[in-house]
């Protein structure tokens, strides 16, 4: 899944060298946070965040196959 995020996000930013994915694992839950330069974070969250819920669906929809739970944090 880490791979997956980092592949759509790098395809999105101008800087692919700044992004970085950190996975924290749970009991329950995948905590992925995702740290991009800050020219680029309006480009990863989206007008109103339509880019950001895009990636929070698919990886929803992949972690959901997996029989797990993900979610993704934008830190800025």
């Amino acid at each position: 899944m880490k791979d997956l995020i980092e592949f759509v996000v790098k395809a999105l930013v101008d800087d692919p060298s700044e992004v970085k994915i950190t996975e924290i694992n749970g009991d329950k839950i995948t905590l992925f946070e995702l740290r991009v330069s800050k020219d680029d974070i309006g480009k990863v969250i989206g007008k109103k965040g339509k880019t950001a819920g895009a990636i929070r669906t698919i990886l929803n929809a992949v972690s959901t196959k997996q029989g797990k739970r993900a979610e993704l944090e934008i830190i800025e």
